[in-house]
């Protein structure tokens, strides 16, 4: 059992295991984006910092079906930042939270060597897409082309740069296309510590993984793609695709369910 397993293990709410907490018809999710853990300043202006550590934790909401509503923010501020500093981060949270219809109503701030971030979000469900829905013989499938977020990084920890665009700095979620497809899929995260260690949070009810397409140790082990991963009966297929082509969305069904267990191949992404 690794750190981040161990630890949530402490505590026994049964709201616990998803990507965010049901209660009611409300989804509860909580993101932290910690500077020389998730990010160097370097590698990113503020406005972008702020932008991907909204665009993280709302990701978490669509992957349960869940439409975000209000934001907690709280912030560890460097001493020494600017008020222009302070703007370019404002700037990055209420952009996001404009393009997904969300309001930032609180939060907190201290001061502190490095710039920590802590996003919550609020979000109001009918029908909550949990990972608990998985069953055995469902189809997987994951949106998006895999491995460009670690490329990205590793361009970035040889001293290189990346443009605004690129999927390391700024995650393209899949929003309407998994609203629309949710009706139809049994379970679902997204893709942030990569294929393989979210395929085994996916699978934790004991299932095994057929791969019917072969998968590189790059698209296992990617992390912070923030593309779905999820399981849909056969018999939906169809639906999907068709889906997957209106939204004019990338779609690959790359394996399906059986007993047994399945295992990450990759390693921990934040614990060592």
């Amino acid at each position: 059992m690794g750190k981040e397993e161990y630890f949530i293990s402490r505590f026994k709410s049964a709201t616990i295991g998803d990507d965010g907490a049901v209660i009611g018809d409300k989804v509860y999710s909580k993101d932290l984006f910690c500077e020389d853990i998730h990010f160097k300043r370097s590698w990113m202006s503020l406005k972008q910092i702020a932008m991907k550590s909204m665009l993280v934790n709302i990701s978490d909401a669509i992957a349960m079906n869940a439409k975000p509503t209000h934001v907690l923010i709280g912030v560890v501020i460097p001493s020494n930042f600017s008020y222009k500093e302070l703007d370019e981060l404002s700037c990055g949270f209420t952009q996001i939270a404009h393009e997904f219809g969300c309001e930032i109503v609180g939060g907190d701030t201290t001061s502190g060597d490095k710039l920590h971030i802590s996003i919550t979000i609020i979000s109001h469900v009918k029908n909550p897409t949990c990972r608990g829905g998985i069953k055995k013989g469902d189809l997987l499938a994951h949106t998006g082309e895999l491995g460009k977020s670690k490329i990205g990084l590793m361009a970035l920890l040889r001293g290189g740069k990346l443009t605004s665009n690129a999927r390391f700095i700024t995650p393209n979620l899949k929003a309407k296309f998994f609203y629309e497809a949710a009706r139809y899929v049994n379970s679902a995260l997204d893709i942030s510590d990569g294929l393989s260690k979210d395929l085994s949070r996916l699978c934790a009810k004991k299932l095994g993984v057929r791969f019917t397409k072969k998968v590189s140790k790059l698209e296992l082990c990617s992390g912070e793609e923030y593309e779905m991963l999820f399981s849909f009966d056969k018999r939906h297929k169809t639906k999907i695709k068709n889906l997957a082509k209106k939204h004019r969305i990338n779609l690959s069904v790359f394996g399906y369910t059986t007993r047994g267990k399945y295992n990450s191949c990759c390693k921990e992404n934040h614990f060592r």
